[in-house]
């Protein structure tokens, strides 16, 4: 059964997720070059999950891509002309990500239902809502980053084995490991930023 898993996964998504994989341990290590290995894994994703029907995953690498760019060059410029330093979400910009949730969500669950022919459209709507507020508070050097695309994570692995994409299963478990590792790293620099 193992081999005809490995025998029927695509090149794209072989190389989709290694490079995700890359990205994410580049974060982890702070290093802002993660989001060029991110931009070339999107790539990738994008046709994966268009061809699996993940409409809404489809959507969300989308806004993966152009975070990724923005999120490239805002760590690497921000609004001075030195990197940006990783800082805790505060209480306007928690507002704001429970509003990108919220309407994220209901967005894409209205599309879903109403447009394409998706059989998961709750399951795809609440990962893409986090991942979409995760990733925006990524592209910020936001510490809680990480709990918002670990919960993404978490609700994408059994997604990817329902749809038959273990190998994206795998990734999302990789993930989730090394956003706890990430967060922990993350929550160490800015206490010693601090110090």
């Amino acid at each position: 059964m193992m081999m005809d898993i490995l025998t029927q996964t695509s090149w794209q998504e072989w190389l989709g997720v290694i490079f995700s994989i890359f990205q994410v341990i580049l974060a982890r290590y702070n290093n802002s070059k993660n989001y060029l290995f991110g931009i070339a894994g999107i790539l990738l994703t994008l046709f994966v999950m268009f061809n699996s029907k993940l409409y809404a995953e489809f959507t969300l690498n989308i806004y993966y891509l152009v975070m990724s760019i923005y999120g490239w060059l805002y760590w690497k410029y921000g609004k001075k002309k030195h990197e940006i330093q990783i800082t805790k979400t505060d209480k306007k910009e928690w507002l704001t990500v429970i509003i990108i949730v919220l309407f994220s969500f209901v967005i894409f669950y209205l599309a879903l239902t109403h447009y394409t022919d998706s059989d998961v459209p709750i399951w795809d709507s609440i990962v893409s809502a986090f991942a979409w507020a995760g990733m925006w508070l990524m592209a910020k050097r936001k510490l809680e980053n990480w709990i918002l695309l670990n919960i993404s994570n978490i609700i994408s692995i059994p997604l990817m084995i329902h749809k038959n994409l273990y190998l994206y299963a795998i990734l999302s478990f990789i993930l989730f490991c090394i956003a706890i590792s990430g967060y922990m790293n993350w929550k160490k620099i800015i206490k010693n930023t601090h110090a």
